[in-house]
């Protein structure tokens, strides 16, 4: 009998535009939960309903009536609704962009107060379905659920990414009815893992800053943290343990190592920053890498065979990602890059997400292996590669590199005949040819690694004895 699935264990980054290397807002997420739970990729269309719609959450008894009118959404729910839709990550009609969540824990003393309300309140699982659709920038995005958290409860503490093409913010709720939310400097970044992040918090500044009514009322009344002191959320709500130094904390220090070298930190430490500045200009590939990235040249690196069976630090990417996103916005464009599975043994897809077809094989797969599903075509990929990184990795690189290629121009030659479309029927009509060639590309090089590590690894048998030639 399949376990009740719960919460993601995720990593994620905000890059704002002014720290990308092309002005563009990007907000990113590993979704972390199962080593097999297939996701899916959906485009859901415009819709007008004759009755206002209610949400109803078959992971616990939250309900929402919702607005008649929904926007065009991407989108990456699971491959089965039976435990909630965890639809997790999409940009809309309107270019905002929204990936939830990055789960988290709030200490005793907070929870003590305002506990989290576990039957009725908004889950992971409902957030982007129930918010998403119905906004029209970032910030209206983080009001929406902000409302909703004050109204109905929240049932556990989570960060929330948030995008358009102007701004990125980030949102955490900390409690059962509170809620902060920061927008990261257009020259900044930040890469969260799994705690409650956001420092302080300056409540005379609308501009960086949205919080739950009361939040600060809240905090004083009930003596959480003196008035004299700055209002430091995450040391007012956030946890400080041992496990948060060896599971948390080191993602935070590898990912800044990576995008800020020049920075000298240790990954057990409490004092990292939320908020970051590159030492150049943060590029799209350089976000895959965050993602994907496992302590590479570290003796914390598990792909290492020197450091097998000495996990000391949890890394960024790992076997239980389900999926990984990037969510793309400048101007006019706008890009879903999407890699099942594994990010640093997949490939991140640009979907264009004004398509309304979802490629073969992209919303396909049950949690049983098929060969007709493309999560099961990159993990499988990824389990081969498992069986020997140092002798198959090379093989793995080389499939990444030749998909790259292809996706990058294929990218290029639909970006110039989105901009000569007009008509909605025909952006959509160009978005859907240009998915299902960048899906069907990378598809076929995979099954073509996929055949040549299998026909390579029946050399690897246990049961190999040095034949003699003359019989």
């Amino acid at each position: 009998m399949t376990e009740k699935v719960g919460r993601s264990s995720c990593t994620s980054i905000l890059i704002g535009k002014k720290a990308s290397s092309d002005g563009s807002v990007i907000v990113g997420r590993n979704e972390d939960s199962r080593t097999a739970w297939p996701k899916h990729l959906a485009f859901n269309q415009h819709q007008l309903a004759d009755e206002a719609p209610v949400f109803k959450s078959r992971a616990n008894k939250f309900q929402l009536t919702l607005p008649q009118e929904s926007y065009a959404y991407s989108s990456t729910p699971e491959w089965t609704k039976k435990y909630g839709v965890f639809e997790e990550d999409g940009i809309n009609e309107f270019h905002v962009a929204m990936s939830a969540t990055e789960s988290a824990y709030s200490n005793e003393r907070v929870l003590a107060i305002d506990p989290f309300k576990t039957e009725g309140g908004i889950l992971e699982e409902a957030m982007v379905t129930v918010v998403l659709p119905y906004v029209k920038t970032a910030r209206e995005g983080v009001r929406r659920l902000g409302e909703i958290v004050e109204r109905h409860g929240a049932a556990e503490a989570n960060g929330i990414l948030f995008g358009d093409r102007d701004e990125a913010w980030y949102m955490e709720i900390g409690s059962g009815h509170h809620w902060v939310a920061i927008r990261i400097p257009d020259d900044s970044y930040a890469v969260v893992a799994n705690q409650l992040s956001i420092q302080e918090i300056d409540f005379s500044d609308p501009d960086s800053f949205m919080f739950s009514a009361g939040l600060a009322d809240f905090v004083y009344d009930n003596r959480l943290w003196p008035r004299e002191a700055k209002f430091n959320w995450r040391d007012i709500f956030g946890t400080n343990s041992e496990s948060d130094l060896h599971y948390n904390t080191p993602r935070v220090w590898y990912g800044q190592k990576l995008l800020t070298p020049s920075l000298v930190q240790e990954p057990q430490s409490f004092e990292l920053p939320f908020l970051q500045k590159a030492d150049k200009p943060v590029t799209i590939a350089d976000a895959e890498k965050v993602l994907g990235s496992h302590y590479s040249n570290t003796p914390y690196d598990l792909t290492s065979k020197k450091n097998a069976g000495q996990a000391t630090f949890r890394p960024i990417g790992v076997a239980t990602t389900q999926e990984s996103h990037l969510l793309q916005l400048k101007g006019e464009e706008m890009y879903h890059w999407l890699a099942m599975g594994v990010a640093s043994q997949s490939v991140y897809i640009p979907f264009f997400p004004q398509g309304t077809k979802v490629p073969y094989m992209w919303g396909n797969g049950k949690e049983e292996y098929s060969p007709n599903s493309a999560y099961w075509i990159f993990k499988l990929a990824s389990v081969l590669v498992d069986r020997d990184w140092g002798k198959y990795g090379n093989d793995l690189a080389n499939a990444q590199a030749e998909a790259k290629q292809k996706v990058s121009q294929l990218r290029h030659e639909y970006e110039q005949k989105l901009h000569q479309a007009q008509e909605p029927a025909a952006v959509a009509a160009v978005a859907d040819e240009a998915n299902a060639k960048m899906a069907k590309a990378t598809t076929d090089i995979y099954n073509k690694l996929i055949s040549h590590l299998i026909t390579a690894q029946t050399g690897d048998s246990p049961l190999r004895f040095q034949m003699d030639p003359n019989l």
